[in-house]
């Protein structure tokens, strides 16, 4: 039940904004607050509250022990089978933890949120078990999915299934260990830098960002309205269309999602037939200063070549703002994310649709009560996202929006020309994990320093899909395919051509012990 305030938290709160309040003002809005205002919200607490639906039954499922969770893949293990019948049946499916299933423990990566259990199934949850599909579980995911490494999360690093040492990426990166080593058939991700991307193209798989507001985001935990993506991981193109097929489309209660984005029969588009389609290699992709390596470059341009063999036309093309994309990806994510994830409890406000509040009350409390707690990618986020706010009152956030319309526009004019933008997912191989006391610099370096060719996307929506593309050191090279808002079909098209056509990506041999 809501309580009123008592007269010393309104003085403390009229101190910190610089309100001068006289002794009769503040026994004056005491007395108001206390009792005509709160009046409103001791009310609303009586009010039921309408809910998401949770139609198929499941336990609270395990931890798995470390005997079952090599990789340090999974967080908890439950199956949920779906409907008996549907486009899924026979299929596996695990979830990146940042999407509800009610009933079952979400941690999101941090022990902020340890033992906090989701009342509602998100609406992909939903539309996955009502097309048959089984939810294994939850696969772990960085410390409130703030990293592009893997070794962010509170349960600890989790394990390329090529190379055991090496990074699987982040922040999705229990879901690519997992559908990598063949422990599942799908997953679903979240990307709000490159999230799905980075992991899938360290681990060898296919992993696609769709059409900002394509598939509702609804009981998926947010970092940054503009930045949330959810979408489809898998071994093959053929599932991941599949699996977007089956979740994507509106729902009424996601304001990510306007109306002007239509569902498609997409393994209808996998026809193996790429003639006249014209592929674009973006330069400004390539070859970063200090960054890129020459064996990851290499493999992507002969691989884009290689599509000439199918009868497409590449081309070079040129794109200088997207050399910009990370900075004003930054100006979105830092302040946005503080402003968001953490001073808004995660659902923030201002939109409409379904609020998770038992999440709001149990993260709310959490955070502030175990600030420490926080991995040290958050921790940067909350300080300069609030000294941005306090210091220059929204300035540079309010920029950085604005100057993404212009960075949206020239991949807009660059895609007239061409059906498809290429370039390296990453622009180098999965990198070692740190060891546990490594320092703060390269803590960071391993997290957020392979944001360059993902972040971008996630600033202006553009669909974008990473695809295995070649082995160096023994280690998976991704390319990334960028189409326009909407043209999903396109780049599936394409992937799926290139795979069954062109290369197929090999087994982890961590899959075969």
């Amino acid at each position: 039940m809501a309580k009123s305030p008592t007269k010393a938290q309104i003085s403390d709160i009229a101190s910190r904004f610089g309100l001068s309040l006289s002794e009769d003002q503040l026994s004056f809005y005491h007395e108001l607050i206390a009792n005509q205002v709160m009046e409103s919200f001791q009310r609303l607490d009586q009010l039921p509250e309408p809910t998401l639906p949770v139609k198929y039954p499941r336990t609270s499922g395990y931890r798995p022990t470390a005997d079952e969770n090599q990789l340090g893949a999974w967080y908890w293990k439950s199956e949920v089978r779906g409907s008996h019948e549907g486009p899924l049946s026979g299929k596996t499916i695990v979830l990146k933890d940042n999407i509800a299933l009610a009933g079952v423990p979400m941690m999101n990566g941090t022990n902020v949120l340890e033992g906090y259990v989701p009342n509602i199934d998100a609406t992909v949850v939903t539309r996955v078990l009502d097309a048959g599909g089984t939810i294994l579980g939850k696969a772990v995911c960085e410390s409130l999915c703030f990293s592009g490494g893997s070794h962010t999360s509170d349960t600890g690093p989790v394990r390329n299934p090529y190379d055991t040492t090496r990074s699987t990426g982040g922040s999705s990166s229990g879901c690519a260990a997992l559908v990598a080593n063949g422990e599942a058939d799908m997953a679903i991700g979240g990307d709000q830098g490159g999230s799905i991307r980075m992991p899938s193209s360290w681990c060898g798989i296919y992993g696609l960002k769709p059409t900002h507001g394509l598939v509702p985001y609804t009981g998926v935990f947010p970092i940054e309205i503009t930045l949330d993506h959810v979408g489809p991981m898998a071994r093959k193109v053929s599932d991941v269309a599949l699996l977007l097929e089956v979740i994507a489309g509106e729902d009424g209660l996601d304001p990510r999602q306007h109306g002007t984005l239509k569902p498609e029969k997409y393994t209808e588009s996998l026809t193996g037939d790429l003639r006249g389609l014209r592929i674009g290699l973006v330069r400004e992709g390539f070859s970063w200063d200090g960054i890129s390596e020459q064996d990851v470059d290499e493999a992507v341009l002969q691989a884009a070549h290689s599509f000439e063999r199918l009868g497409c036309e590449v081309k070079s093309v040129s794109i200088p703002l997207h050399r910009e994309g990370v900075h004003i990806w930054n100006g979105i994510g830092l302040e946005g994310t503080a402003s968001q994830m953490l001073i808004g409890n995660a659902m923030g406000t201002n939109w409409k649709g379904h609020y998770a509040t038992n999440l709001l009350d149990f993260y709310g409390r959490g955070w502030r009560a175990r600030a420490n707690d926080l991995s040290e990618t958050v921790k940067m986020t909350l300080l300069v996202g609030v000294y941005l706010h306090e210091a220059y009152h929204g300035h540079y956030y309010a920029k950085a929006q604005n100057v993404a319309r212009l960075l949206t526009a020239a991949y807009d004019r660059a895609l007239q020309d061409v059906d498809l933008l290429v370039m390296p997912t990453l622009p180098f191989k999965a990198t070692p994990i740190p060891e546990s006391d490594a320092s703060l610099q390269e803590y960071f370096s391993r997290a957020l320093g392979m944001l360059q060719n993902t972040a971008p996307f996630d600033v202006t929506g553009h669909p974008a899909m990473t695809v295995p593309c070649g082995m160096s050191e023994g280690l998976p090279i991704g390319m990334m395919l960028v189409g326009r808002r909407g043209a999903e079909s396109t780049i599936l098209r394409a992937a799926d051509a290139f795979q069954n056509q062109i290369y197929a990506a090999p087994i982890p041999s961590y899959q075969n012990r």
